[in-house]
């Protein structure tokens, strides 16, 4: 009589060979080596390009206050001339013996506002009529001098001053010659050629700025006749 003997078959496969699932200490340290090389050279990056944009961050608010100043300048203007600032027909920019607070006159372009401006900050209330000049000073930049003609005493105190850019080193003025058509650069303002007493008024402003070894110069129009339209 031939008996079977029973194979037990297990339910878990037989153990296959095991793969290697961890780093060795080498390959740790060559990983480690190549992340820090990476992290290295990102920081040199942007470190160096955080100081190519703050050596370039200079220049950019110099000429940033340029545009800034000019378009301040090209809006006061233009809106002295629109009636009631200045009547049809009339120069809104003209020429004045202007009193400084050393008590000394000199030729000054000057303009009016009726409402004034927002630099112009009153000791009391503020007052229509605003009669405003620019001047260039050496060490204090481009200055608005600005008084009300109500004011009592306006024939006899000098105008308060404000700084609109202290970085203005000069003023020149821009002469256009109808005759030969090409523009002239004065430095001081021209005066009328014949038997009048007096300047002629230019036809734009030329404006130095200088702050440290930067320079830029900006050039300005200024309105010649005050029809209800600004014309340049």
């Amino acid at each position: 009589m031939m008996t079977f003997g029973l194979v037990r078959r297990s339910n878990h496969p037989a153990p296959a060979r095991c793969r290697r699932s961890a780093f060795t200490i080498i390959e740790v340290l060559i990983a480690l080596a190549i992340i820090g090389l990476i992290m290295i050279a990102m920081n040199t990056f942007v470190f160096s390009m955080g100081e190519l944009w703050g050596r370039g961050s200079e220049v950019r608010l110099f000429d940033l206050h340029v545009r800034n100043v000019s378009r301040f300048l090209e809006r006061e203007l233009r809106s002295a001339t629109f009636p009631p600032n200045v009547a049809a027909g009339t120069n809104a920019v003209s020429v004045r013996e202007i009193k400084s607070a050393s008590g000394l006159e000199s030729p000054l372009l000057t303009f009016e506002l009726r409402e004034g401006g927002r630099l112009m900050v009153w000791p009391e209330h503020a007052l229509p009529e605003v009669r405003c000049s620019l001047t260039v000073r050496d060490g204090e930049g481009l200055l608005l001098l600005w008084h009300s003609q109500l004011e009592k005493r306006f024939d006899d105190d000098a105008p308060r001053e404000t700084t609109i850019s202290p970085w203005v080193a000069s003023m020149a003025y821009d002469y256009y010659d109808v005759d030969s058509k090409d523009w002239k650069t004065e430095r001081t303002l021209r005066r009328t050629s014949g038997l009048q007493d007096g300047y002629d008024t230019p036809q734009r402003l030329r404006l130095t700025f200088r702050h440290g070894k930067l320079t830029e110069e900006s050039i300005v129009s200024l309105p010649q006749v005050g029809e209800g339209l600004p014309l340049f």
